[in-house]
């Protein structure tokens, strides 16, 4: 499945608040593997910025001079989207933005556009209860290098978002790549024959079959009568 790592940055928190999206940024995953597709975009707000945003994010007002309103850019956006799985950290606040931006444009919402929403930020609550799992702190548990990260950005967090997408979605593949790995001394297929060899039968010696019928004689006695072994020696014969 066609999958987008998404992510966004707006002027404030709210957008019932008439807050607004600012940058967009969507990174194009095929088989868990980034195709190199991908969507970035500042947008014109048509408002200010809050300043506890701007101190996130470092995007100004002045810096967004000239950019196109999101009216322009709307039709791209969805497009990009449809038909695909979103995977997007804390989604309700994305998805939220967008639906409300596309909700002035008439344009359908995002549980109409898109195949499925995957929220990295619920199922890191449910893999690691009660720690931090922030973007940040997911890529120092994963040891994801964020060195060129500053600030807050939508298209650098979707990069790390990826990486940290796939560490946390590894199932399987983590068996397969220990299957790989060389154990000094151990067994590989190519050591060992399969080939099925005949079996070797060893018959009793004679001293061995005198011990045995002497144990029957034993039985014979314990159980007042023929044991199992002598019927099964000598059955009767059948009937005619």
């Amino acid at each position: 499945m066609r999958q987008i790592i998404l992510d966004t940055e707006t002027t404030g928190l709210d957008p019932q608040q008439g807050h607004r999206i600012i940058e967009f940024a969507g990174l194009e995953m095929i088989g868990r593997k980034l195709t190199g597709k991908h969507l970035h975009l500042y947008i014109h707000p048509e408002r200010p910025i809050d300043p506890d945003a701007q101190r996130v994010h470092g995007i100004s007002l002045e810096f967004l001079e000239g950019k196109p309103v999101y009216a322009k850019v709307a039709q791209e956006i969805a497009d990009f989207l449809r038909d695909a799985e979103l995977i997007i950290h804390n989604a309700p606040f994305d998805v939220g933005f967008l639906n409300a931006e596309f909700g002035k444009l008439g344009l359908p919402p995002v549980h109409e556009l898109c195949a499925n929403v995957i929220d990295t930020l619920a199922e890191a609550r449910d893999m690691f209860p009660g720690k931090r799992n922030s973007l940040d702190a997911l890529c120092d548990r994963f040891e994801i290098d964020r060195s060129n990260r500053t600030l807050h950005g939508a298209l650098v967090d979707c990069e790390l978002l990826s990486e940290v997408y796939l560490w946390m979605t590894r199932g399987q593949e983590s068996l397969a790549m220990d299957i790989d790995v060389e154990v000094p001394g151990a067994l590989s297929g190519q050591d060992i024959d399969f080939e099925r060899k005949p079996l070797k039968v060893a018959r009793a010696n004679e001293a061995e079959l005198a011990e045995h019928q002497a144990y029957l004689d034993t039985l014979d006695k314990t159980v007042k009568g023929a044991c199992i072994w002598r019927a099964l020696e000598n059955p009767a014969p059948a009937e005619g």
